[in-house]
């Protein structure tokens, strides 16, 4: 096993247990450079969360923007709610699809802890991290409250029942709900008139 780097062995010793997988060899250039751009979108996510200034194009217009800004792929006419939390530093991994509504006070997670190699005694915070895309189709529809966890696909015109948690791919049509989500209805075809 390499020897951890000056500034991960710094890090420990003040007290942030950072993932050695991904910090154990980082520089200090790569620390201040992840804290600044971390910041950046902090204050970007922060804005989001609870501004009302402009709070007409707040929903569909402003956040979306921020949200691409800070590295998520948000398509046309999505609705972002107040108080919607997103993994900002993995925002490159978001994929909104155009028309989905995000309602308020959802949270949208793109990594986690990874357990495969958990054990008695061993210390939680320092297992490494999986992370894993999130990717809602197209006019999905997110109830307010719902968490949305690391490696899950939401398929087109799906929708989310409030304060559920998905942590497994929902199909396209579908409506999903409960802790964790599953399908509880097949949205149907429209009767040919």
């Amino acid at each position: 096993m390499a020897e951890k780097s000056l500034t991960f062995r710094l890090l420990r010793k003040v007290g942030l247990n950072f993932s050695e997988e991904e910090y154990g060899q980082i520089s200090l250039f790569a620390a201040a450079s992840i804290a600044i751009k971390g910041i950046i979108k902090a204050i970007l996510l922060k804005y989001c969360m609870y501004s009302v200034i402009l709070s007409p194009l707040n929903y569909r217009k402003i956040r979306p923007m921020l949200w691409r800004w800070i590295g998520a792929k948000v398509g046309k006419n999505a609705f972002i709610g107040y108080e919607v939390w997103m993994d900002f530093n993995n925002a490159h991994l978001i994929e909104i699809g155009e028309g989905t509504h995000i309602t308020n006070r959802c949270l949208l997670l793109c990594h986690q802890r990874d357990l495969s190699n958990y054990y008695i005694g061993d210390n939680s915070t320092k297992l490494p991290y999986k992370k894993g895309k999130i990717i809602i189709g197209k006019n999905v529809m997110i109830g307010m409250g719902t968490i949305i966890m690391p490696g899950v696909s939401i398929g087109e015109g799906s929708i989310i029942g409030a304060g559920s948690i998905v942590s497994k791919d929902i199909p396209a049509w579908k409506i999903a709900t409960g802790r964790p989500a599953r399908v509880i209805k097949e949205i149907p075809q429209k009767p040919i008139a």
